[in-house]
């Protein structure tokens, strides 16, 4: 979820849910926590989580399973299960699968790897940090160019950490170095601009708000120089997923609840299934399924209908369109006057 810049005086008197803030805030209670975590593996326990951790989340198949893939599907499965939205937004969808397709086409031929990699890398991190400004700067109503300021800086910090964890064994020593340097600056330029412009936040659950963002960046900085590289990527990766699944649920409840409104809340009534677990379950079911068992599947497939097999045709060709799609229309559907904020109320 790529969330527009939101007002904490949005509401919705006709809708009986409503996004609490202090349960956005709370998410980022993952940062002490993955601290202390790291101190106590240290100090304690002879560095157990760092030596077994996975030291790269996405060849973790758990950890996909988990986070990132799920939020992914959970945000198509809105946008196409509502005619509603698929006909609104069907122009955008047509467009962007085109410009997707052409752009592995004529990147892979043209482009090294390393430069798509870096590509995808900005657009990812500009869409997770993206939505949490956006959020805290609702809450803060910090002015456009504080808020444009705080989020390049953080876009930034966070490419080069982003870098510097999954290309790291394919770095020379000393482009590492500068890696790591570039991270140390972009972190050190936030931590002075969040310092310079904090007066423009005039409450105190604003002020919370407003540092739990600067702290996420930080945080990912020190456990990424610990080398706790797991840990480095949950944390953004937890406040992420789990903020827009608050969105999500929030959204399907007021829309589906009283009148079903597409075939999968209907049938889901009749199955007496909660409003609330829909959502979550279809869409971690269809992680597992598709990570899981995906490419053998369409490898079956192929093989008996065309006698070739394809590289990943599931967990790296349809998951990353979905992906890319997800970057793209999360800016337009959760923008102010889209047909999704009529659903969405906000609560403090």
């Amino acid at each position: 979820m790529s969330a527009s810049s939101v007002s904490i005086h949005d509401s919705l008197c006709d809708q009986k849910q409503a996004v609490s803030f202090r349960l956005l805030l709370g998410l980022y209670g993952i940062i002490p926590v993955c601290l202390a975590l790291q101190c106590f593996d240290h100090w304690f326990w002879q560095d157990f989580l760092k030596e077994y951790l996975p030291s790269n989340p996405f060849h973790f198949v758990l950890f996909q399973i988990l986070f990132g893939t799920p939020h992914i599907i959970a945000s198509n499965i809105v946008l196409v299960s509502n005619p509603d939205y698929l006909k609104h937004y069907k122009r955008h969808i047509i467009l962007m699968t085109v410009a997707i397709a052409a752009a592995y086409i004529l990147g892979n031929m043209l482009l090294p790897y390393w430069v798509l990699f870096i590509l995808v890398a900005i657009w990812t991190i500009y869409h997770v940090l993206k939505q949490q400004y956006g959020v805290a700067r609702g809450v803060c109503q910090l002015p456009e160019s504080v808020f444009k300021l705080l989020l390049t800086l953080s876009v930034a910090a966070g490419v080069a950490i982003y870098i510097g964890i999954f290309l790291r064994n394919s770095l020379a020593a000393d482009q590492l170095y500068w890696i790591k340097h570039a991270a140390a600056l972009g972190c050190l330029l936030l931590l002075v601009a969040a310092f310079v412009n904090q007066h423009h936040v005039s409450t105190e659950f604003g002020r919370w708000f407003y540092w739990s963002n600067v702290f996420l960046v930080l945080t990912c900085f020190y456990l990424f120089l610990q080398q706790h590289y797991f840990m480095a990527v949950l944390v953004p990766r937890f406040v992420h997923d789990a903020t827009a699944y608050v969105f999500y649920v929030t959204h399907d409840y007021n829309k589906h609840h009283r009148r079903p409104q597409n075939f999968i809340y209907r049938y889901a009534a009749r199955c007496n299934f909660h409003v609330f677990i829909v959502l979550p379950v279809i869409s971690f079911s269809l992680t597992f399924v598709l990570l899981a068992y995906g490419d053998d599947v369409a490898n079956f497939i192929t093989r008996y209908l065309w006698s070739v097999e394809f590289y990943k045709v599931i967990t790296l060709g349809f998951l990353g369109y979905l992906a890319l799609m997800h970057y793209y229309m999360e800016g337009l559907t959760w923008q102010k006057d889209s047909p999704y904020r009529k659903f969405i109320a906000f609560s403090k």
